[in-house]
């Protein structure tokens, strides 16, 4: 079969818009050997170094079936379906891509069976998770180079967590309806990403050099935007701020930062600045200060002395004073012993809070709940800190750290974005007419309260012209 009818049988494919024809018809030629049919052990032969060996029979389960019933080859068609149904499919399309995959009846309508939730469905989930850190390392982009460079890798153990995590919402229900399923996928938002991912990254391998004699002999273009399209829907972000640390010694690995980046806001996702380690910077509250103030929305990520891995979400820009602050984005989570995220309440406003040197407040870093009930506290004490058994701040909340009252062996911050602007990067104008010299410097302001000093003179301010 050649590019022009592969790609004439891809039309006719109603379901398929004009730039999946392109991607569905190289790949279905790459894959049938530019026949009309493709044979199972040649689809293997494309695709089974760039997954989970799990989630290759799940496919050649769903294309070609099993048992008595197994078909030898399957047409475009068939292949074009696949595609379409696991990167922008309905929900009655993906359960019946799931089903189909682990044997049952893509009718299926009655009650399954608890046992599938238990071990087939994670298995399936868990496979989809261990294809794209495996397409993350195989395709080596820009955004995974940036943290493996530092020695950032996945390990099963987390992988394995955040298959559990995804899964979680079905434990327990036993027998599982049709309807449930449905309803799981459809707010399954993070696994619909990452099934998006690999799809993608498979029907695209006929744009890749393993492809490339075959495409120039047709005269196919267009791999760059394929590419480009693949690596912008990643869930790693391009990590920043580690040019002079070659092997930074994070307590992350690409699954815990993967499920924290998927569950910030989406203009946050792209970026991740080193901000803050107790490894690099030494343990002090006020170098913590120091290096987190003013730097925008950030990431906290603690290991407390027992191997609990946990952290939060700051939308707001940390700034000392006596108040909470910050919005309804902010989150907490868990990484370890197992993958959670607490989502806002709307109860109360308390998301953020930072003091330091004062007498009649506690002195730290809190996020959630109220003084001396925080969902997560730092005191100023370096190396202390509580997670409250409760906190109304979050939804569906459970304490964070092993014990209420902790010890934390190391804490990192990443900034998300760009930082934002100094007045002086803005424009504004902090001395003269319709200002103060007392209103500059802020940065030496805050570093004065944190040495305990008073800024006597801030009193003095002329009165402002009329």
């Amino acid at each position: 079969m050649g590019a022009n009818s592969s790609k004439k049988l891809a039309a006719k494919c109603s379901f398929l818009s004009k730039d999946e024809q392109l991607i569905v018809s190289n790949s279905f030629k790459l894959a049938s050997r530019n026949s009309e049919k493709i044979k199972e052990d040649e689809l293997t032969k494309l695709w089974g170094a760039q997954m989970d060996p799990r989630l290759l029979q799940y496919i050649n389960n769903y294309l070609f079936g099993q048992g008595e019933q197994k078909l030898l080859t399957v047409d475009l068609e068939r292949f074009a379906e696949l595609f379409v149904f696991c990167t922008r499919g309905t929900v009655d399309e993906k359960v019946k891509v799931l089903l189909t995959s682990l044997g049952k009846s893509e009718d299926e309508s009655e009650d399954i069976p608890y046992n599938l939730v238990k071990e087939a469905l994670f298995q399936y989930v868990e496979s989809i998770v261990s294809s794209y850190m495996k397409i993350q390392r195989v395709s080596n982009s820009k955004q995974y180079k940036s943290w493996s460079s530092r020695g950032c890798t996945a390990h099963t153990q987390n992988s394995q967590r955040l298959a559990e995590s995804l899964t979680k919402d079905l434990c327990g229900e036993s027998p599982l309806s049709r309807k449930l399923l449905e309803s799981w996928l459809q707010g399954s938002t993070i696994l619909g990403q990452l099934l998006l991912f690999v799809f993608m990254h498979l029907y695209n391998i006929s744009h890749k050099d393993k492809a490339a004699s075959i495409i120039s002999q047709e005269g196919d273009q267009g791999s760059g935007e394929s590419n480009d399209g693949v690596r912008e829907r990643s869930l790693v972000p391009f990590c920043r701020g580690l040019d002079l640390i070659p092997s930074y010694p994070s307590i992350l690995d690409l699954n815990q930062i993967v499920f924290i980046n998927a569950n910030l806001p989406q203009q946050y996702q792209l970026e991740w600045r080193f901000l803050f380690s107790s490894e690099i910077h030494g343990e002090s509250f006020s170098t913590l200060i120091g290096r987190i103030v003013n730097q925008g929305p950030s990431v906290l990520v603690l290991e407390d002395r027992s191997g609990y891995v946990f952290g939060g979400f700051a939308p707001a820009n940390w700034a000392l004073g006596p108040n909470f602050f910050g919005d309804d984005s902010s989150f907490l989570f868990t990484l370890s012993p197992r993958m959670r995220v607490y989502m806002s309440t709307g109860y109360n406003q308390h998301f953020q809070y930072l003091n330091l040197h004062q007498q009649t407040l506690p002195n730290g870093l809190a996020m959630g709940g109220q003084h001396m009930f925080c969902g997560l506290w730092v005191d100023a004490r370096y190396g202390e800190g509580h997670s409250s058994e409760s906190c109304t701040t979050y939804a569906a909340y459970q304490q964070l750290s092993c014990s209420k009252e902790f010890k934390f062996r190391h804490m990192e911050v990443w900034g998300l974005g760009q930082p934002p602007p100094t007045p002086q990067e803005k424009g504004e104008r902090v001395t003269g007419k319709g200002g103060s010299v007392l209103d500059g410097n802020a940065e030496s302001k805050a570093m004065l309260k944190m040495a305990g000093k008073t800024m006597h003179s801030d009193g003095l301010r002329e009165p402002p012209n009329t």
